[in-house]
C-alpha cells in the first residue's frame, strides 16, 4: 500500500508537466486546403498557451485515412493529435471498408474546431456560371469535377450532385485542396467541390468563379453567391474540422487542450479570420465532440452505400 501511495505523486508530477516537449499536430491532408488552413490557424496561439512548439505534419492518402491511422496507432501521451474531420472520422470508415481503425473507439476526441459549407467553383473561361450552365454542358458531354480526394464531403457531394443530374459527374480526386485548386485556376478541369475556408481568398481574388453554396441560407461572407437549394438542387451539406489524439489519453491532458481551444475559438482574432474565410468556429466539449463524430458516422454509412460511392 505504501509503495503505491509513493507512485501517485510521480504520475501526478507527470502530469502536471505536460508538455515538456514539442507536440506532433497531423494534417491527413495536403498543405493548401481547408484542414492545412484551420491547423495552422490553431497551432500557432496553441503553441504559445503551451510553451511548445505545435509542428503541423501533412499527412495525406486514401481519404485522410493514413495520417488518421498513424494518429490512431501513436502513444497516447498528448504529443501526437490529429484534425479530425468528416473525411477521416465519418466518410472513409466506411467508403474504403478496410480502414485499421475504428472512428469513435481508437481516438480521444477532444473539440470541434469549426464547422463551413462546401462551393463549387469553376475555371472563369469555362463558360459555367450557374448551376443550370453545369446541366446544360452536362448533358452534352459529361464534366470532369476535382475535389481535394476520395473519401472527402466534396468528393460525396459531387456523386450527389451527379445523381440529381441524371448522369455521374467525372469525380477528378486530387491529394488535398490546394493541389485541385492549383488544376482549376490552371484550367485543367473545370469545376471543383471545394471547402469554402480553402476556396474564399481565391474566389474574392476572381482567380475562380463561385457558382454555388451548399449551405440552407445564402452565406453572410458570400451574400452574391446562390445555394445550390435555389438552383434547384435540394442539397444542404458541410464539412467540419476537430481535434483529436489517440484512444487512453490522459482525462487531464484532453481537459487541458480543450480549454485552450475553446478560449482560441472565442479570442476575437481567431473569430476575425474564421469570418473572413467562412468558417463557424465549434462549442463542443470533448463528451459532446466524441458524440458528435459517432452521430455523423452513422449518419453518413447509409448514404455511401445507398449511392455506391467508390473511393476513385
Amino acid at each position: 500500500m505504501q509503495a503505491a501511495g509513493l507512485l501517485l505523486p510521480v504520475a501526478t508530477r507527470a502530469q502536471t508537466l505536460w508538455p515538456s516537449q514539442p507536440i506532433r499536430l497531423v494534417v491527413p491532408f495536403a498543405p493548401g486546403g481547408t484542414t492545412d488552413l484551420i491547423a495552422r490557424l490553431v497551432a500557432t496561439p496553441l503553441q504559445e498557451r503551451l510553451g511548445q512548439p505545435v509542428v503541423v505534419e501533412n499527412r495525406p492518402g486514401a481519404g485522410a485515412s493514413l495520417g488518421s491511422l498513424a494518429v490512431a496507432q501513436a502513444s497516447p501521451d498528448g504529443y501526437t493529435l490529429v484534425l479530425s474531420n468528416i473525411a477521416s472520422h465519418a466518410i472513409s470508415p466506411t467508403l474504403y471498408g478496410n480502414l485499421r481503425y475504428d472512428p469513435v473507439r481508437d481516438f480521444s476526441h477532444i473539440a470541434l474546431l469549426t464547422q463551413n459549407p462546401s462551393v463549387i467553383v469553376a475555371h472563369p473561361g469555362s463558360g459555367l456560371a450557374s448551376m443550370e450552365d453545369v446541366a446544360r454542358h452536362h448533358r452534352a458531354r459529361a464534366l470532369d469535377m476535382a475535389s481535394s480526394g476520395s473519401g472527402s464531403s466534396n468528393h460525396l457531394l459531387i456523386v450527389r450532385l451527379g445523381q440529381l443530374l441524371g448522369q455521374d459527374l467525372n469525380h477528378v480526386p486530387f491529394r488535398g485542396a490546394g493541389p485541385a485548386m492549383t488544376a482549376v485556376i490552371g484550367g485543367q478541369v473545370p469545376l471543383m467541390s471545394d471547402s469554402l475556408p480553402s476556396a474564399a481568398a481565391h474566389i474574392r481574388q476572381g482567380s475562380v468563379r463561385a457558382i454555388a453554396m451548399s449551405s440552407a441560407e445564402r452565406h453572410p461572407s458570400f451574400p452574391d453567391v446562390p445555394t445550390l437549394r435555389e438552383q434547384g438542387f435540394d442539397v444542404v451539406a458541410s464539412s467540419w474540422f476537430g481535434l483529436s489524439g489517440p484512444a487512453r489519453m490522459s482525462p487531464a491532458v484532453v481537459s487541458r487542450l480543450s480549454g485552450e481551444v475553446r478560449d482560441i475559438l472565442a479570442a476575437p482574432g481567431t473569430r476575425a479570420r474564421f469570418n473572413e474565410f467562412g468558417g463557424t468556429p465549434g462549442q463542443l466539449s470533448p463528451e459532446e465532440y466524441a458524440d458528435f463524430v459517432s452521430a455523423e458516422f452513422a449518419a453518413w454509412a447509409p448514404l455511401i452505400r445507398e449511392t455506391g460511392a467508390k473511393p476513385g
